[in-house]
């Protein structure tokens, strides 16, 4: 493999790795040669997935049951990955979205917990793992987020504003990371993941439609004319993590088919 894309003796840990753009990124960072910790809450589903990662490539691959929402937990898994495998020079930063809906249906609640989940995880794992990046003079920092960031997409109220947080946050952070150090933002489009079927079968169900005309409404605002893969959007993330990437560096790109607007 080309030197400037390999990630041979580098450690991963990726979020909500069981499934969706999260497996498919694990997946794409093994390609790479890098070592492999995936994480998620459902540890059946990270079982199955050591073996496919060590196939793919990696140079180590252990999988890490944990739930991102209890802070407590994550620091403790944290410190205990850190001392059993050493630094983690890459940190995917993905976890599932909020629920669907008008915004004005949502209560403070449900903005709270979001927040806690996206902003202030991504945050505690940025800071609990930092020191070792700057130790080793490599890091690179990405999370998965949502093209509503750029544009606000309907239905969606308190992921749309909980993204845009996420996405501040990064910016933020990215003026103060050290040389050597990346963080920037993948924004999916409408991806084929377990979590769209879902907000296609609420949307649906609210608008007393079928899910087949929901999915044609999004498409027809795709120039690509189709969903795309998790593997399409973990293939960005993971060039993002390699050093041909080390001058993108506090940045939003979408890999959504051509769907956005903006320039």
């Amino acid at each position: 493999m080309n030197e400037s894309l390999s990630l041979a003796g580098r450690h991963a840990l990726v979020c909500g790795a069981s499934s969706g753009i999260g497996r498919a990124t694990a997946l794409a960072l093994a390609a790479h040669g890098a070592q492999v910790t995936a994480l998620a809450r459902s540890g059946d589903k990270l079982e199955t997935l050591i073996p496919e990662l060590k196939e793919a490539g990696a140079g180590g691959a252990r999988s890490l049951k944990c739930d991102l929402s209890l802070h407590q937990s994550v620091q403790a898994a944290l410190d205990r990955l850190v001392l059993d495998v050493g630094p983690v020079h890459i940190l995917i930063n993905n976890a599932g979205g909020p629920r669907g809906g008008p915004i004005l249906d949502a209560s403070a609640e449900e903005f709270t917990r979001a927040f806690h989940l996206h902003v202030l995880t991504a945050h505690l794992l940025t800071r609990s793992l930092l020191p070792g990046m700057v130790e080793q003079g490599f890091g690179r920092i990405v999370n998965i987020i949502s093209t509503s960031v750029k544009e606000p997409i309907a239905g969606l109220g308190v992921s749309n504003t909980i993204r845009a947080a996420m996405a501040a946050w990064s910016k933020t952070v990215s003026k103060e990371l050290p040389s050597g150090i990346t963080i920037n933002n993948v924004l999916p489009g409408f991806t084929a993941t377990d979590r769209l079927a879902s907000l296609k079968e609420q949307v649906a169900e609210r608008r007393a439609i079928q899910p087949a005309q929901v999915e044609a409404e999004w498409l027809a605002s795709v120039p690509e004319g189709r969903l795309g893969r998790p593997e399409e959007v973990a293939a960005l993330a993971a060039f993002l993590c390699t050093p041909a990437a080390s001058y993108i560096r506090g940045q939003s790109i979408a890999a959504d088919g051509g769907r956005l607007n903006g320039i």
